[in-house]
């Protein structure tokens, strides 16, 4: 069955290999560092600015992802998350939303639970074989290289937002 995009409330991403390229850096202090693409941001930004939330569930736990969220505004982070579903679940019951609302982007195995009960999945172009079957979207770029904007752009523009937001930033001066 085809997804309605115009259902959607709420955006899950995936971390490592989503939003960034899977890469973990470690400096001689053992401080980790991660790169996220400034547009994936403006893109996540812009989202939650018109009303759809968005939500990182990942497996890893990590400031700098906490950082980088605060950032754009996501308020709702679970990190060091084993069991997806059990996540997703507190998340949809707390904003008393369904799995129709829900679109979910990941890369990995990891991701097949949630992706299975998402209404609109996406991956990365980069993402492991094993999970293209439950995607309806493909990005044509690779994690942290504007993948997650790709969708959720696609997303904001089956709901008639993307162009307001193109209107929005035409009219200021």
């Amino acid at each position: 069955m085809k997804p309605n995009l115009k259902e959607i409330k709420i955006i899950i991403l995936d971390v490592d290999g989503t939003m960034t390229d899977g890469k973990i850096t470690y400096d001689n202090n053992g401080t980790e560092t991660k790169s996220f693409n400034v547009k994936d941001g403006m893109a996540i930004a812009q989202a939650i600015k018109y009303g759809i939330k968005v939500a990182i569930i990942t497996g890893r736990t990590s400031k700098v992802v906490e950082h980088r969220a605060t950032e754009l505004g996501i308020s709702d982070i679970y990190q060091g998350v084993g069991n997806k579903i059990a996540t997703l679940d507190e998340l949809l019951e707390k904003y008393d939303y369904n799995y129709k609302n829900v679109a979910y982007m990941g890369d990995d195995i990891n991701d097949i639970p949630a992706m299975m009960r998402a209404d609109y999945v996406g991956i990365t172009a980069d993402a492991v074989s094993d999970i293209e079957e439950f995607a309806h979207f493909k990005s044509r770029y690779d994690g942290g290289y504007g993948a997650v904007r790709e969708f959720i752009e696609t997303i904001l523009k089956a709901n008639g937002i993307w162009s307001k937001i193109i209107e929005e930033y035409k009219s200021k001066k």
